[in-house]
């Protein structure tokens, strides 16, 4: 198998990792914790649950870990593509994964405080608060890295073109969603529309790259080279099967 297919599998792989762990960790376990309006009801919540909580915290660590190195495989992979965007591309997700890292330290501290002895549910309740704004705030970073994402997309020609443009879409929307979430918090189900692209992009990806790898440019590759041996004088025909 080329490189460039193992490299966008593991890409794959790692994005598939990145979004287990965090519709595990953020959408689940933090969800069956964290109440919005009642104080006192997540500081039980914590305490009766405790494990549960830790697993909420290394879930988070997990998203730290699988983001970090689906930005570093991204790198691998458009780096020859367009060095800018896929550097870009490792940025944004590097700087996404620190916020994560903040808020997994932020529920680390909670717990601390509410299993060390009699806690303020309101001190609580603000790291849980300060945890899900570090998520909101590094949605920016989340969707800022999926434009070049889609511009590597569209250049390579590796994965099928309207992929390209729905990340580029979804990037931007995910931007403004960010936006969107403090300027218009009663935006509602508008507000939440904008991350459909994003989301639809995302499946996509990590999907194609599972499945088919960069089937396109390999494909090409195959094409051109069994071109060029056609093509050949039957004197070189079989000095370019040699250097396959």
């Amino acid at each position: 198998m080329p490189q460039l297919i193992r490299t966008a599998r593991a890409t794959g792989l790692f994005y598939l990792g990145l979004a287990v762990s965090a519709a595990l960790g953020f959408l689940t376990a933090r969800s069956m914790i964290f109440d919005a309006g009642d104080a006192a009801t997540t500081l039980a919540n914590l305490v009766a649950h405790e494990s549960l909580a830790r697993a909420g915290i290394a879930l988070e660590l997990l998203v730290v870990l699988t983001q970090t190195l689906t930005a570093v495989w991204f790198y691998r992979l458009f780096r020859t593509v367009d060095g800018t965007a896929a550097g870009s591309i490792a940025a944004f997700g590097l700087v996404n994964a620190v916020a994560i890292l903040g808020s997994a330290a932020v529920l680390a501290t909670a717990l601390q405080v509410a299993t060390d002895g009699p806690a303020d549910a309101g001190t609580i309740q603000l790291l849980y608060l300060v945890s899900g704004n570090l998520w909101e705030v590094g949605g920016l970073f989340f969707g800022l890295w999926l434009v070049p994402m889609g511009w590597c997309v569209l250049r390579s020609g590796w994965l099928p073109r309207p992929l390209g443009w729905v990340l580029v879409a979804g990037g931007v929307s995910y931007v403004l969603m960010t936006f969107v979430a403090y300027l218009a918090p009663g935006a509602g189900i508008a507000g939440d529309l904008l991350v459909v692209p994003a989301t639809v992009g995302e499946l996509w990806i990590l999907g194609y790259l599972i499945v088919f790898g960069a089937r396109k440019h390999a494909e090409t590759t195959a094409g051109a080279r069994k071109r060029e041996e056609t093509s050949a004088p039957p004197s070189a025909r079989a000095t370019l099967r040699r250097g396959r």
